[in-house]
């Protein structure tokens, strides 16, 4: 069968992918760059300021928002320590309050507010996420650096988390095998691999554990 070939900034079939978090990944970020084929100069570099809305009682759904727009990914499965995310779903404010009350705060899985409009705001819905213990909103910004190595779509990149520093780099592909290639090519086995969520929920202590070579 073959492989499908995936491109940076293309959609493709759901990912599998590798990424860790730390304070240096210097030799891994030279390797990846030696071992790259060109990529398109948009993706050399990239910067965004996002929001994570982070929920006390929730690991499997990831939800950000960019540039005024809702994105929750969903957990699917992991495949030889790899884990694959779907898209659970998009959003742009004003939302209407069947989707906040049907689809956003279930995936928080948290008990959710009285609603009483039928349209929020993004502020307005920022003043639910603050007013809620179970939740917590945390400014990152990312600066990303693309790469592709064995096929697969790689990133160093340098994120503020709430301001605190942290550098993270990635391998991501629909193919598993290509991605195990990757890491060891880039010298990262045994290094943990562990998802946005997890690692902004030990920069800001609501999970008591250390990044990978902190």
């Amino acid at each position: 069968m073959l492989k499908e070939k995936i491109a940076i900034g293309e959609i493709s079939k759901p990912r599998f992918e590798f990424r860790s978090f730390g304070q240096q990944f210097e030799e891994a970020w030279k390797r990846m760059g030696r071992l790259s084929v060109p990529v398109p100069e948009k993706v050399w570099l990239r910067r965004s300021d996002e929001i994570y809305i982070l929920s006390r009682t929730n690991d499997i759904n990831n939800t950000k928002i960019r540039d005024g727009k809702m994105d929750i990914k969903t957990y699917v499965q992991t495949v030889n320590g790899l884990e694959q995310w779907n898209p659970l779903m998009k959003g742009e404010f004003p939302i209407p309050v069947v989707v906040l009350r049907d689809e956003v705060f279930p995936a928080f899985q948290v008990e959710p507010p009285a609603f009483s409009q039928d349209v929020y705001t993004y502020e307005e819905f920022m003043a639910m996420v603050n007013a809620h213990s179970d939740l917590q909103a945390i400014r990152v910004h990312k600066e990303r650096y693309g790469y592709m190595v064995n096929d697969t779509i790689c990133e160093y990149g340098v994120v503020l988390v709430n301001g605190a520093r942290i550098v993270t780099v990635n391998s991501e592909s629909t193919e598993v095998e290509d991605i195990l290639k990757t890491i060891s090519d880039l010298r990262l086995e045994g290094v943990e691999n562990i998802n946005y969520l997890q690692a902004i929920k030990r920069v800001i202590g609501m999970i008591n554990k250390p990044l990978a070579n902190e």
